[in-house]
């Protein structure tokens, strides 16, 4: 049996091809929006919950605050990202997108709901809830998605 025959009924195999194939449609169609992948999940984090921290931003796009932090400065140079001392809290800065970064991250969620009909074209309505409800479980057994370990909350989308 070949090593693609023994991995191709793994459901982890499987779930890593299939993020790994997403990401490569995201990295591509971002790229022309002027974006990166992970520039759209911390867009879209702010856009969801804007004056949030990098720390908490970084838990939620699942990367580390100091990779965040690059991120936020990136974003912040394109004028896509505003940071401001918090006021109770001076050292720690709040991130809110600036109505440019609105913009953008709005094409940008069109342009990604477009690759994720793309991928589950084939499937119907109550296949597409049956897969998003079985992914959380997944994610929640291992203890990400909810108070247990992890980096954090899943985006719902």
């Amino acid at each position: 049996m070949e090593i693609e025959d023994a991995l191709g009924g793994r459901i982890g195999y499987q779930m890593k091809r299939a993020e790994h194939a997403l990401r490569l449609e995201m990295d591509d169609t971002l790229r022309e929006l002027g974006l990166t992948t992970p520039q759209y999940a911390a867009l879209s984090v702010l856009a969801e919950g804007p004056g949030l921290s990098g720390a908490e931003v970084a838990r939620r796009c699942f990367v580390t605050p100091q990779t965040m932090n690059g991120i936020l400065v990136k974003l912040e140079g394109a004028g896509l990202v505003s940071r401001r001392a918090h006021p109770e809290h001076g050292r720690v800065l709040q991130a809110y997108p600036t109505q440019e970064g609105e913009r953008l991250v709005g094409r940008a969620h069109q342009a990604v709901l477009k690759i994720e009909e793309k991928m589950l074209g084939d499937l119907g309505q109550d296949e597409r809830l049956r897969l998003l409800e079985a992914l959380r479980g997944c994610a929640e057994s291992l203890g990400v998605g909810g108070r247990g370990r992890g980096h954090g909350s899943i985006q719902k989308t």
